[in-house]
């Protein structure tokens, strides 16, 4: 990414980044296609474990955002075995808070789903998704180190054919598991959970095995696996405001589905099933600011900013335009797209009103998250949280408040918020009104120039690390370069 045509460049790393996304949301879509099969009850209690589970996984893309800036620029700056070393670290440091989280989760998950407000059947269905979904997070942890490592070397190919294998694996396998065809029993929601459990649990394992090997840019060393506290502090010090700005973003996920909860079953699925679809957009535009973050980490530590500049724009772009031409046609055929997923005519009516008010606007969440992932490439992982809390927590939470409910009680206050109480088209419409507000102020922000710098200037000198083949702990390595 440092040198020749930005375009075609850009393109190479972004779209299998775009195709590994959009298998990712495959996942959510196929698990909420089969559950729309059982009842509306079980694709409520998937819709409000959405944001509950992406709050685990936004933990994961934190840790691993340090990984792809720091990787990147040692790549930049043609020091291949420092980037090994991050490598190793995010190993242990995924795995670590991984099963950590999963044992809290796991012993708060009652709590966790009465706090979202789920009752009755939608209680029971979510608890039975949830409660599997907790297993596998040190997969899904593990998974998001292997592809962050890679990534970071500017190759994007290898996880995103590793995500095609898994995504067909969680296919193949939804039907059988939520509906009990063949010799299964049905599961509903807790079979939607056992599918991604054992599809991520394989793309892991292969991803682990690929690392071991090499022959991808970086490469795991079993010596690495070795507690090293300065990389341990920077993936910890530039990776926890990424941590953060994920754990913003969730928590405000399941605030807005906890506002939506008291508008009824058909509201929740609607929400839920556009959450779903929304995905897609923020999937595309996920990916090409995860490959402008790798561009923009490699030019800093090559020393060429006004490149790495020019990478975030061609990426921004590139990225409104074809959410645009998306959105059209998305609010073209509403009610089509809707009754994929659920054909109930309330359901219906409410994701096509969703769609109206919302899809015009995906280009300028688009827009944010490339600029995003600019400021992560160069670590300024700061930035973007306070992009993402200013988003959420400023430009959208409040705004729904306001739009959605007559008053709304201030907790321990004894005071109220007075409300327009226009119903839940009110939380549709805060969430078009932060996308645009958020946009300008991320491309005045980049504009100012301010994350040029890098992060990896004041490393020590690490002695250059020469392979003994009679010594090498991953002898499979020697084999795969041959």
């Amino acid at each position: 990414m440092t040198t020749g045509a930005i375009s075609p460049k850009l393109l190479h790393l972004a779209w299998p980044l775009v195709l590994g996304n959009l298998l990712q949301t495959f996942y959510n879509l196929a698990d909420m296609f089969w559950v729309g099969r059982v009842s509306s009850e079980a694709v409520a209690a998937v819709s409000l474990m959405f944001p509950l589970s992406w709050m685990f996984v936004s933990t994961a893309m934190g840790i691993t955002a340090a990984t792809i800036a720091l990787v990147s620029q040692y790549v930049g700056a043609d020091d291949d075995r420092q980037a090994d070393r991050v490598v190793a670290q995010t190993i242990l440091l995924t795995l670590f808070v991984s099963t950590v989280l999963a044992a809290v989760g796991w012993l708060l998950r009652h709590e966790l789903l009465a706090a979202i407000g789920a009752e009755g059947q939608v209680f029971d269905e979510s608890l039975d998704y949830i409660e599997v979904i907790f297993f596998a997070l040190p997969f899904t942890f593990l998974f998001f180190a292997f592809r962050a490592s890679l990534q970071g070397a500017g190759d994007t190919k290898t996880a995103m054919w590793l995500m095609v294998v898994s995504a067909g694996l969680n296919v193949v396998l939804d039907p059988f598991l939520i509906l009990g065809w063949g010799p299964f029993p049905a599961m509903g929601t807790r079979g939607a959970a056992w599918a991604t459990f054992i599809s991520r649990g394989f793309a892991t394992a292969a991803g682990i095995y690929i690392l071991l090997r090499g022959g991808f840019g970086v490469r795991l060393y079993l010596r690495d696996l070795r507690p090293d506290f300065g990389i341990l502090r920077k993936l910890v010090g530039v990776g926890y405001p990424a941590t953060l700005d994920g754990w913003a973003r969730s928590f405000a996920a399941v605030t807005m589905a906890a506002f939506v909860t008291p508008f009824g079953t058909a509201a929740i699925a609607a929400y839920g099933i556009g959450v779903r679809i929304m995905s897609v957009s923020w999937s595309v535009a996920g990916a090409v600011g995860q490959a402008t973050a790798t561009g923009v980490g490699q030019n800093l530590g090559a020393n060429t900013p006004d490149r790495a500049a020019r990478v975030t724009w061609v990426g921004t772009g590139a990225t409104m335009a074809f959410l645009f031409s998306v959105a059209a046609i998305c609010v073209a055929f509403p009610e089509l797209i809707i009754g994929i997923f659920d054909d109930s005519p309330d359901v219906v009516a409410e994701g096509r009103t969703f769609l109206y008010i919302i899809a015009p606007f995906w280009a300028f969440f688009g827009g944010t998250m490339v600029i995003q992932g600019a400021f992560r490439g160069a670590g300024q992982t700061k930035v973007a949280l306070a992009l993402s809390f200013l988003a959420r927590w400023v430009f959208r939470i409040p705004v729904a408040i306001v739009l959605a409910f007559s008053t709304v009680a201030i907790p321990g206050t004894g005071l109220a918020v007075v409300g327009l109480g226009i119903g839940v088209e009110g939380i549709w419409l805060a969430f078009s009104i932060g996308a645009f507000l958020t946009f300008l102020l991320a491309a005045f922000w980049f504009q100012l120039g301010r994350w040029t710098e890098g992060i990896i200037d004041d490393d020590p000198v690490i002695p250059e690390f020469v392979e003994d083949p009679a010594t090498d702990p991953n002898p499979v390595e020697t084999e795969f370069e041959d």
